[in-house]
C-alpha cells in the first residue's frame, strides 16, 4: 500500500468515525455529495481539458428525475439513484453530441446555453414544482431492508455509494482510457496522429462525468428530500468550478478539499461571523453569513494568486520537490 492509498484509507476511516465525534451526519453526507460532483467535473476538466459551464444541468436534472421517480413512481432508493445516474448520463450524451466537436470558449458557451435550457424547463415543467421545487421525496428502504429514514443509516449508505463512485473515477483515471484522456488534454493533434478517435474519447468522458454527477445529484435529493432550482442554476456550475480550482485541478484529492472548503463556508460562515462579533465586539461580523459570495470570491482570488495549482496541487508539487532534493 503506497502513501496515497494510505491517505485515502485514513480519510475513509475518519468519515466512518465522524458521526461519533460530533459531526452532523446529514451535513457531512451533503458535503460528500458535492465532493463527488466536483470529482466528476474534475474528470472532464482536470484530466480531459474540457471546461463545461453546464454541469449543473446533470446535477439538478438527475436530482429532479430521481426525486420524481421515487416520490410519484414509487421507485426504491437504489433504483431511484440508478435512474438519476442514467438521466445524468443521457443528458451528458445529448450535450456531448452538440458540443464535443467545439473547443475552448465555444465548447464552454454551448454547454452553458444547453444548461440554461434545462433550467428554464425545470422552472416551467409541472412535475418540478417550479420555484417551490420538488418537496417531500421519501428516503424509503435500501434493497427493502435498510431504513434510510434513520440519519445514521442514510449516512453510511451514502458514504458507501460515494466511496464506490470515487473508486470508479480513480480506476478510470489510471486506466489506458484515462491515459488517452490525458494525452488529449496535453496535445490533441498528436493523439489524433497516433490514431485515436479523440471525439469518441471525449464524448465517453463527458458521459461518464455526467452520469457520476447525476448520481451525486440524485443522492443529494435522497438525503435532503428535495430538489430545487438552485441545483440547475448556472451558479451551481460556477460553484463546482470553484471547488475544483481551489482544491487542485487535475488531482484526485483536490476536488474533495475544495468541496469541503466551499460547503463549509456556505454552512458555517454565519456561525463564524457571530463568534468573531462576540469576541471583537464588532457588530458587522454578525452579517458575515449574508456575504458568502464575497468570501468565496476572496478565497478564489487568494488561491489564484498564491496557489496557482490549487491547495492540493501545491502540496503535491512541494512533496515532489522535496523528494527530488532527497
Amino acid at each position: 500500500m503506497n502513501k496515497t492509498q494510505l491517505g485515502y484509507l485514513l480519510l475513509l476511516l475518519a468519515l466512518v468515525a465522524a458521526p461519533f465525534v460530533g459531526a452532523y451526519p446529514i451535513l457531512v453526507i451533503k458535503l460528500l455529495c458535492f465532493a463527488l460532483f466536483a470529482s466528476a467535473f474534475n474528470l472532464l476538466l482536470g484530466f480531459t481539458g474540457l471546461l463545461s459551464f453546464g454541469h449543473a444541468a446533470f446535477f439538478g436534472g438527475a436530482a429532479y428525475a430521481a426525486g420524481h421517480a421515487m416520490k410519484h413512481w414509487g421507485l426504491t432508493p437504489e433504483l431511484g439513484l440508478l435512474f438519476g445516474a442514467l438521466a445524468g448520463g443521457a443528458l451528458g450524451f445529448l450535450f456531448g453530441l452538440l458540443a464535443i466537436r467545439r473547443q475552448g470558449i465555444y465548447f464552454a458557451m454551448i454547454t452553458l446555453a444547453l444548461a440554461q435550457m434545462v433550467f428554464f424547463f425545470s422552472l416551467q415543467a409541472p412535475f418540478t414544482g417550479g420555484e417551490d421545487g420538488l418537496q417531500g421525496v421519501p428516503r424509503g428502504k435500501l434493497f427493502g431492508v435498510l431504513d434510510l429514514s434513520n440519519d445514521l443509516t442514510m449516512y453510511y449508505a451514502g458514504l458507501a455509494i460515494i466511496a464506490a463512485a470515487f473508486l470508479l473515477i480513480v480506476r478510470t483515471v489510471h486506466s489506458p482510457f484515462g491515459q488517452v484522456l490525458k494525452a488529449i488534454k496535453e496535445n490533441e493533434p498528436r493523439a489524433i496522429s497516433l490514431g485515436y478517435d479523440t471525439a469518441r474519447f471525449k464524448l465517453l468522458a463527458f458521459v461518464i462525468s455526467a452520469a457520476i454527477t447525476g448520481l451525486a445529484g440524485a443522492l443529494k435529493t435522497e438525503v435532503l428530500g428535495f430538489a430545487t432550482l438552485t441545483d440547475v442554476h448556472w451558479l451551481m456550475s460556477g460553484s463546482v468550478i470553484l471547488m475544483t480550482l481551489v482544491g487542485g485541478l487535475g488531482t484526485l484529492s483536490g476536488p474533495l478539499v475544495g468541496a469541503a472548503i466551499v460547503v463549509a463556508i456556505e454552512n458555517k460562515l454565519g456561525e463564524l461571523g457571530n463568534w468573531i462579533a462576540s469576541v471583537t465586539g464588532i457588530d458587522w461580523f454578525n452579517s458575515l453569513g449574508e456575504s458568502v459570495s464575497l468570501v468565496t470570491g476572496l478565497i478564489f482570488i487568494v488561491c489564484v494568486m498564491a496557489f496557482r495549482r490549487g491547495i492540493m496541487g501545491e502540496i503535491i508539487a512541494f512533496i515532489d520537490r522535496r523528494r527530488g532534493k532527497a
